[in-house]
């Protein structure tokens, strides 16, 4: 008998190839801006770093949540502007619109790529009757998916278009995964959700989750484990339906 019946998997990192995109719209566009501070204002340039910023303050979070994260850890306090706005208006949307802009520019010019050994789990996962889901907090995760091929595969798609409507709370807390096991029909304690962002294995844990799994592919195994995830693998190659099942097994035999 399996122990679950679903797996949300968040899209960034896990199944396709674009959080280093994200990294480099991030960089470019805070660097810039901190660079133009400096120069009017005479502030001190610090570069916007991936290895402490980017994971700590804007990795896994809706967009203009981790422009006001990021500039809030620099003592810098923009108004929030309008939707419309540009960089120009030094706003925390026209901070954001500008790295949504770049990336989906970065993305243009190189293409986007999966991982294969996600998108095989993926079929191992359905040829066992898991159902699967998709839970996202960037808004270019509908046409991301469209573009490589794979929407088909998934069965819901909770994103960040989809959590604006909703009115849903961004990670680290679990409002989209809970959302996406509801919109599956399956229960959060039989569910898993895959992750590879700190925020992001937060949220799983607050929803109460059969099994959050973290993907290390950028060395930070540790810090996903710290966040709570149950399980830490830099790769799904080898990895299927059984397998997973018996990693829920072991954890519920871990707590008798």
């Amino acid at each position: 008998m399996k122990h679950y019946d679903g797996v949300i998997f968040d899209l960034d990192g896990v199944v396709t190839k674009t959080a280093m995109a994200h990294a480099l719209s991030w960089k470019e566009m805070f660097d810039e801006y901190l660079m133009l501070r400096h120069q009017r204002n005479g502030e001190t340039f610090k570069e916007f770093s991936y290895e402490h910023d980017y994971r700590l303050f804007v990795d896994g979070r809706p967009r203009y949540k981790g422009v006001e994260n990021f500039l809030r850890s620099r003592n810098i306090h923009l108004p929030l502007g309008n939707k419309e706005d540009d960089v120009s208006q030094e706003t925390v949307y026209g901070l954001g619109n500008e790295k949504d802009a770049r990336f989906k520019r970065i993305l243009e010019e190189r293409g986007i790529d999966v991982y294969t050994s996600t998108v095989t789990l993926i079929k191992d996962l359905k040829h066992h009757h898991i159902r699967v889901a998709v839970a996202s907090s960037s808004k270019n995760c509908g046409p991301i998916l469209k573009k490589t091929g794979i929407e088909e595969l998934f069965e819901a798609r909770i994103d960040g278009v989809v959590s604006a409507e909703l009115g849903l709370k961004g990670k680290p807390e679990s409002d989209i995964f809970l959302t996406a096991a509801q919109h599956i029909h399956c229960s959060p304690q039989r569910s898993v959700v895959i992750e590879d962002a700190v925020a992001g294995v937060q949220a799983g844990c607050k929803g109460s989750f059969a099994l959050v799994v973290g993907v290390a592919r950028e060395g930070n195994a540790k810090d996903l484990k710290e966040a709570g995830a149950d399980i830490v693998v830099e790769d799904f190659l080898g990895v299927g339906a059984e397998i997973m099942d018996t990693w829920i097994r072991e954890k519920l035999e871990g707590k008798k």
